[in-house]
């Protein structure tokens, strides 16, 4: 008979089995921490270029920290004064507004259909359901519950949303105050000559994180400054302020922001008739192709050189795994990763392939001795 084969286990190789599984339990448990810990180093990454030019002015660190961050509040606060009242009526008012919106749009999809010849009841049925106002709540409600749940399970609720936010921002003072510090004290615990390899990555790594978000919300901002001008120049002054800060903030999130962003313009716009509808869709046609070819290659892409295949899928996994959050921090951490993937294994394996294929060179039969003059 066959000997049947003995799987041996040394118990080096049991105890590295168990502890792995204890650090994954542990990561499990504290996923809450960890996902704060990405938020305030893609902060830090973001804040860093502003700090280190007001280091560079003679100012300590640390009051290089406090100050960007006390002009970023200072910022926030300003622009919330300004145009915070504004943006929350128009808004409001939107909200209100809505269902008869809606209900004139479902009534312009029927005439439609009349005068294509669509008068079969299935298809009435499903135009009224489909606009109808406690329809759309229940499927809004129900395609955005995941994302939401994701999010705020992740941060356990509101209030915890507001704790984890001030927290990341903490970190990422912490961080940015004692990067040095802390940079060293990390790459210690890998073997030489790892340490100084990884070490070497930081800030690489920061400045394609950092580039990234600075390249999106300036994007964002430019968008948003554009169309609430365009709605306005257009006619839609009621709510133009309102909703180009809703196209601003849904433009942070690549590839599906800008369409989230135009439907609130485009289902006023059909209500208002005429051909105003045409008109706004073509204004956020030109900007959505300006912001393609312009605005993203020039503040995004060329510094943070992820490919956009790569950007979309970390969006999808990000919003699969973390909801919104997700969706907004995976991104810069993808274009960091590669920074690592591409100095510390393509480019050496390159450079490795490229010194296998030289041809060998041929040497002297007596490379000692030396030319006769």
């Amino acid at each position: 008979m066959p000997e049947r084969p003995v799987i041996t286990l040394s118990l080096a190789t049991l105890l590295t089995l168990i502890l792995s599984g204890l650090v994954l339990v542990l990561f499990w448990q504290l996923r809450w921490l960890l996902i704060v810990l990405m938020v305030a180093v893609v902060i830090a990454a973001t804040l860093a270029p502003a700090v280190n030019t007001a280091e560079r002015w003679g100012l300590p660190r640390w009051l290089a920290v406090i100050g960007v961050y006390f002009a970023l509040l200072s910022l926030a606060v300003g622009f919330g004064v300004i145009i915070g009242p504004t943006v929350a009526e128009q808004i409001q008012r939107l909200l209100r507004k809505l269902p008869a919106y809606l209900e004139i749009l479902a009534n312009v999809l029927e005439n439609l259909s009349i005068r294509w010849g669509l008068t079969e009841p299935d298809t009435w049925a499903y135009l009224e359901s489909l606009f109808n106002i406690q329809s759309l709540t229940t499927w809004g409600l129900r395609t955005s519950r995941d994302l939401l749940v994701r999010s705020y399970s992740l941060t356990r609720g509101l209030v915890g949303g507001v704790l984890s936010t001030l927290l990341a921002i903490i970190l990422s003072g912490y961080m940015l105050t004692g990067s040095e510090s802390l940079i060293r004290g990390l790459v210690q615990l890998f073997p030489t000559p790892w340490d100084s390899k990884l070490a070497a990555q930081v800030q690489p790594v920061s400045q394609r994180m950092g580039g990234y978000i600075q390249g999106r919300i300036l994007v964002s901002a430019i968008l948003g400054v554009a169309i609430s001008l365009g709605l306005n120049f257009l006619g839609l002054s009621e709510f133009a302020l309102g909703l180009g800060v809703i196209a601003g903030f849904t433009n942070l999130i690549p590839f599906f922001g800008p369409v989230l962003g135009s439907i609130p313009a485009l289902i006023v716009a059909i209500a208002q008739g005429g051909w105003l509808f045409l008109w706004v869709l073509l204004l956020f046609v030109i900007i959505q192709n300006i912001e393609t070819y312009v605005l993203d290659p020039l503040l995004v892409g060329n510094t943070v050189q992820v490919p956009p295949i790569l950007q979309l899928l970390a969006v999808l996994g990000g919003a699969q795994v973390l909801g919104i959050i997700g969706a907004l921090i995976v991104p810069p951490w993808v274009a960091g990763s590669l920074v690592v993937l591409d100095n510390l294994y393509i480019q050496p394996k390159l450079k490795a392939e490229d010194g296998q294929t030289l041809p060998p060179v041929e040497e002297s039969p007596h490379p000692s001795l030396p030319l006769s003059s």
